[in-house]
């Protein structure tokens, strides 16, 4: 196995070992995804609300108020919980990290098994979560919802990384992810009937919001829309390894495959 794989390798089982051993992250994965999904469902009204989509057309939709809401709120619920758990993980791995790097462990193998942790986080998630939607209320299609929840949590897992590589504490960054995905998903909520703003498309749920909606409630698929999503993960994962790569430094050595097997955190 070469230098690289094996680092990326042994990177990517310490991350996921951090990941699980975060209590409060399976907590809310396990329990607040079906709880907000439930508060939507039992909370807003039966009657229709109209909304337009974007991404499809610009015909004006109409659904009961409870099944926009569950969909939305699961949005959330995913944003929150892939959010925290990438930064906390990536905060406080942050020392060890820096160690490793000064150590000779490669920067890009770090991220990038940081990344992968990440979407495979992502993908678990997104696959409860639209279990949890489709056992709660009648969905068109199942596999664009899905493949919307997915980019969603891509989208603040890529937000976590790079919080965790910027911030100084945990406040700062449990109030920045929280106070983003309120404003996130308040502001593209049709049930709150929020005024169509012409900057929501720069918002970086817009893209998986309008494909959650259509796969919901219509027949159409946007999946152009979808890659908005993926953008905005690749970009914030690349600003997280720039964060990175500024604070910290790499020893002048070579690094042999003995260094590679990072300390148990």
């Amino acid at each position: 196995m070469s230098f690289h794989l094996a680092a990326f390798t042994e990177m990517l089982r310490c991350t996921l070992l951090g990941h699980l051993r975060s209590r409060m992250a399976v907590l809310l994965a396990v329990a607040f995804i079906p709880a907000w999904i439930i508060v939507a469902r039992l909370c807003a009204p039966d009657r229709a609300v109209r909304f337009s989509l974007h991404s499809v057309s610009t015909d004006v939709y109409a659904a009961p108020a409870n099944h926009v809401g569950q969909v939305v709120n699961a949005l959330a619920a995913v944003t929150l919980v892939t959010g925290f758990s990438s930064f906390m993980e990536t905060f406080k791995a942050g020392e060890m990290d820096r160690r490793l790097v000064l150590a000779g462990y490669p920067r890009f193998q770090m991220l990038l098994a940081k990344v992968t942790a990440v979407t495979l986080i992502a993908t678990l998630i997104a696959v409860y979560s639209t279990a949890v939607l489709r056992s709660s209320l009648p969905v068109n299609q199942l596999m664009p919802l899905a493949l919307a929840v997915f980019g969603a949590g891509l989208v603040y897992g890529g937000i976590g990384l790079l919080l965790g590589s910027l911030v100084r504490g945990e406040l700062e960054g449990f109030f920045l992810i929280i106070m983003l995905s309120l404003v996130d998903t308040g502001l593209q909520n049709p049930v709150l009937n929020v005024a169509d703003l012409a900057g929501l498309s720069a918002l970086p749920l817009y893209g998986a919001c309008q494909v959650a909606l259509a796969a919901a409630f219509t027949s159409f698929t946007s999946w152009p829309y979808g890659l908005l999503s993926f953008a905005w993960a690749v970009s914030t994962s690349a600003l997280a390894l720039l964060a990175f790569h500024a604070r910290t430094r790499s020893h002048c050595r070579i690094a042999t495959d003995a260094d590679v097997k990072a300390p148990r955190r």
